[in-house]
């Protein structure tokens, strides 16, 4: 992985996620991280009054630009000083919504992946849980990380693999994880929550559970299994449990976290979430 991007609407939880961002590539090979604001001003707001009725003029329009500018460089160095030595970072402003913005980033800059705070991120006025984490997560080409606000940075020793052991082959992207884990030292637990008993009794999904071992068997990870009605909560509980430091969901449908990009369960995982939870592509 060699750039991250981290959207930033000066909010503490984006400035957790910075945090995070920075410390992270103490443990990795990134060589640089992006800083990128996103501010959408409507063409009609430039032409016709605000609630305040007070025309919005281009020069006010400047003067916001280098206030976020400004406050960008200021974490900027901030974040100079947790870094590992060589890593680059940039700031950017964009005066787009912020999933365009995040869009285009990726792919004007090959970002690798996305760390963003689970509340807050707003290109506009105004807040909201996690208001933008749903359309970035949908839009992303790449991982992304959500930050639960009160999460401080620990080296990531321990990973959780959320499974459900369903269409393996498919549904794990393991070039992906390994770019992702590297060669790192890391615990890696494999949960599956066994809401249908299946484990004992399932020919058809014992046979995935060795694809699946075989695929991640560089990291001689641990196979656990859960019986929780409350597919979202039991995870959680897991990781709290073995203390985990991140949790990584896999993609498409099958995924435990197929519900995560639906307003309801991304709140719960915002507020709840002792851990950040990786969402691969």
């Amino acid at each position: 992985m060699k750039t991250y991007l981290v959207p930033v609407d000066f909010s503490e939880a984006a400035f957790n996620a910075a945090d995070f961002a920075a410390r992270l590539s103490n443990q990795t090979n990134v060589e640089r991280i992006i800083l990128l604001n996103a501010y959408y001003i409507s063409p009609y707001e430039e032409l016709l009054p605000n609630a305040d009725m007070v025309m919005l003029r281009e020069q006010e329009i400047l003067e916001s630009l280098d206030e976020r500018y400004n406050g960008l460089n200021k974490l900027k160095r901030k974040l100079e000083k947790l870094v590992r030595a060589g890593v680059q970072i940039d700031v950017w402003v964009n005066r787009s919504h912020l999933i365009r913005a995040v869009v285009d980033k990726i792919e004007t800059y090959n970002a690798d992946l996305v760390i963003i705070g689970s509340v807050g991120n707003s290109s506009g006025e105004g807040d909201g849980l996690g208001s933008h984490v749903i359309g970035i997560s949908k839009a992303s080409q790449v991982p992304v990380i959500v930050i639960p606000p009160a999460f401080k940075y620990r080296k990531v020793e321990r990973a959780i693999i959320a499974c459900d052991f369903r269409k393996v082959k498919e549904n794990v992207p393991v070039e992906v994880l390994h770019k992702l884990l590297g060669k790192q030292n890391i615990d890696l637990l494999v949960v599956n929550i066994d809401t249908d008993h299946k484990h004992n009794n399932d020919v058809e999904q014992l046979a995935e559970e060795t694809a699946l071992k075989a695929m991640l068997q560089t990291y001689k990870p641990t196979y656990h299994f859960i019986n929780s009605p409350d597919i979202i909560k039991g995870l959680l509980n897991f990781a709290d449990e073995h203390h985990a430091e991140i949790v990584i969901a896999l993609p498409h449908k099958y995924s435990f976290f197929r519900s995560v990009l639906h307003n309801s369960i991304s709140q719960q995982l915002a507020s709840s979430s002792p851990v950040p939870v990786l969402l691969l592509k």
